[in-house]
């Protein structure tokens, strides 16, 4: 198991670096989801995982934590109830309707908890559009792994043109779209819009999610449809190039493969692949929506450490 050293932060001022400790943290899933976002979280130097939860008590999620040397559980939101005090930080990967229970369960607790189902509990998220923090609340939602991708094109279109009409449709390979995924496709599909109505102003919008079947598997990829009447050409890719380019400081695999303006019709397409020790590349859904809970967790525990914001050092 990793050593949990208090580690060096810049402030905000410029004057140096402070020692934190790294906020203590309990992931609850163990899927496919949950296990990246294991290794992400023993990857960094601003987080300290104290307990993964689980229901199976088979799952390969618990296998690979207990592997890296961390305590691990099969009896779920329960174990981290029970701890002796509560964690800084818990991340639910588990499901919509799960997540609703689990937030009333640990909103008197105090902590943060990062929400990566499509429940629309908490406050939205998307780090590049948002920052990295709720504004007003400990409740966390990261939308969904196609709102993650999609949000960033879209805010960036709608504040520079004219958007009437927003499409996003999400592609994703059958093999790494587990139970909970197929179970919250309604909540999917109604978040993604409401999210992409809240980031444009646009109230005519629709999101759509593929699960595909392909063989080999296809790498996860979202294309933004938008009606833009008058769209310069270059003044869009300008504006999708620059909201990308941002995405990539904390998703190194998220790449726009196409962008074109016909009449008033613009297309964006997307594709991101997975950066990450424990998911095949193709995997980017995951890979997108993992890496924006753990930048809300290590900002999260840079606060704890400086109460004012922070820039992390070294990860």
């Amino acid at each position: 198991m990793r050593t949990h050293d208090p580690v060096a932060v810049s402030g905000a001022t410029g004057t140096g670096a402070d020692l934190v400790r790294p906020a203590t943290v309990a992931v609850i899933g163990t899927g496919a989801i949950g296990r990246d976002l294991i290794s992400k979280v023993h990857r960094s130097r601003l987080l300290d995982l104290r307990l993964v939860a689980g229901r199976n008590p088979d799952s390969a999620g618990l296998r690979h934590a207990a592997q890296l040397g961390y305590p691990t559980t099969a009896a779920g939101i329960d174990a981290v109830l029970a701890a002796s005090r509560p964690f800084d930080v818990v991340l639910d990967a588990t499901s919509a309707a799960s997540h609703r229970e689990h937030w009333r369960l640990l909103e008197p607790l105090g902590t943060l908890v990062i929400d990566l189902t499509p429940s629309r509990v908490g406050e939205m998220v998307v780090p590049t559009v948002t920052g990295v923090s709720a504004a007003t609340g400990r409740n966390v939602n990261l939308i969904s792994c196609g709102g993650q991708a999609s949000v960033p094109i879209v805010h960036a279109l709608a504040t520079r043109f004219p958007v009437a009409y927003l499409e996003v449709v999400s592609t994703v390979a059958s093999d790494i779209a587990g139970r909970a995924t197929r179970l919250n496709l309604d909540e999917y599909v109604a978040t993604t819009g409401h999210a992409l109505t809240a980031f444009s102003g646009v109230s005519d919008v629709k999101a759509i999610l593929n699960i595909s079947p392909a063989v080999p598997p296809a790498t996860f990829r979202t294309a933004v449809h938008a009606r833009i009447p008058g769209a310069d050409p270059a003044a869009v890719r300008a504006a999708v190039d620059g909201a990308a380019e941002r995405v990539r400081s904390f998703a190194p695999g998220y790449a726009v493969t196409a962008c074109t303006v016909a009449d008033d019709r613009v297309t964006v397409a997307v594709q991101v692949t997975a950066d990450s020790d424990v998911l095949p590349a193709y995997a980017g859904n995951l890979d997108i929506i993992n890496s924006a809970a753990v930048m809300v967790a290590e900002q999260h525990a840079a606060r704890l450490g400086r109460d004012v914001p922070v820039e992390v050092v070294g990860r």
